[in-house]
């Protein structure tokens, strides 16, 4: 393992950044197959998927991270330039490096409430010249507002089918009965992706999005383990013998941090890439695996008395509330605007 941060450890008072920083440095293995700069941009970026590095935050300069890490500034910088190009991370000339925030900013929502009144005051007095008066126009518009919204098409995009078709029904109770999520894996080539109004996916997909569905507005959200996942941890014996199994080489270090979070109590736990040549070793040897979506096919090697657990992820309810359901009522609203039904 390389050191941890340094200034994490010794304070006594240990930031969300800080502390997400500090899982990473101590999963960072330099002893592993998989090179150091992969699970570096694998825990970043995972890391700013699941919400666990927050959007908004200044990032370590590449100097001072490097250092911290034990790793050549030339790695870091060239991770930080991936995570850029990917839009994760924005550099700010004389400021820093930030983790991008896809949320929409205060100053925005300020501009679009001096136009909606704006509106509302063109709509009043379009009512005057037809006779209607202020409580007139209010009670027209307080019955339009009871016609039945415009049903959308919400396109939910993944990985693995299983993982994205649970990602659509997590979604559901958060929609109108009139809309449809329709879940859709980037590697379908079966059949035309299906018309959709917006595109949904984990951040991680935010590129594949945008080149997949150029021509549609997407949201790409925070995504954490799911209360199943939680639960599951939380109920594993301290001095169970655990092997942490993932599907991606790049997802291992945040595999790893991750359980360090939701399940800090574990003592014995090996992290090995699903390419492993000493998997099947591995697995004879644990009492619990732990594997990423997509690794479903290790179940089948494991004895009875071994207990498997999924580390899948789902749609954080804050960030569907604050970013995925705006952006919903954005859409009807310019429907309704434009006459459409």
């Amino acid at each position: 393992m390389l050191c941890c941060i340094d200034t994490v450890m010794n304070s006594n008072s240990i930031s969300g950044l800080d502390a997400a920083l500090a899982r990473i440095a101590a999963a960072i293995d330099a002893s592993s197959s998989i090179p150091v700069s992969v699970q570096l941009r694998g825990a970043l970026e995972y890391g700013i998927a699941t919400g666990d590095i927050p959007p908004g935050s200044k990032l370590p300069s590449v100097r001072k991270l490097a250092g911290s890490l034990g790793l050549s500034p030339v790695t870091v910088s060239n991770v930080f330039a991936t995570l850029q190009d990917r839009g994760q991370i924005e550099g700010r000339i004389g400021s820093g490096t930030f983790v991008t925030d896809r949320g929409i900013p205060c100053v925005i929502r300020s501009k679009q409430l001096v136009a909606f009144e704006q509106q509302i005051a063109e709509l009043v007095a379009a009512g005057r010249e037809l006779g209607l008066t202020a409580q007139d126009v209010a009670f027209r518009v307080t019955m339009a507002g009871n016609t039945a919204p415009r049903a959308l098409r919400i396109l939910v995009l993944g990985t693995f089918r299983d993982a994205t078709q649970a990602y659509a029904a997590d979604l559901r109770p958060y929609l109108s009965e009139q809309d449809t999520a329709v879940p859709w894996t980037i590697d379908r080539t079966d059949a035309p992706p299906p018309q959709a109004d917006l595109v949904f996916c984990p951040r991680t997909l935010s590129a594949q999005a945008e080149r997949l569905f150029p021509d549609t507005p997407h949201v790409s959200m925070i995504m954490i383990p799911n209360e199943a996942t939680r639960i599951a941890l939380a109920g594993l014996q301290p001095d169970a013998k655990v092997l942490l199994v993932s599907y991606f080489d790049d997802f291992l270090t945040v595999l790893k941090a991750g359980i360090s979070r939701f399940a800090p109590h574990l003592g014995r736990v090996t992290a090995i890439p699903r390419c492993a040549p000493d998997l099947h070793m591995q697995l004879s040897d644990c009492e619990v695996v732990i594997y990423a979506t997509g690794a479903e096919n290790l179940q089948h090697d494991l004895r009875e008395n071994q207990t498997a657990i999924e580390y899948r992820h789902t749609p954080d309810s804050h960030a569907v509330r604050t970013q995925l359901l705006p952006a919903l009522d954005n859409l009807r609203a310019r429907a309704a605007g434009k006459g459409e039904t």
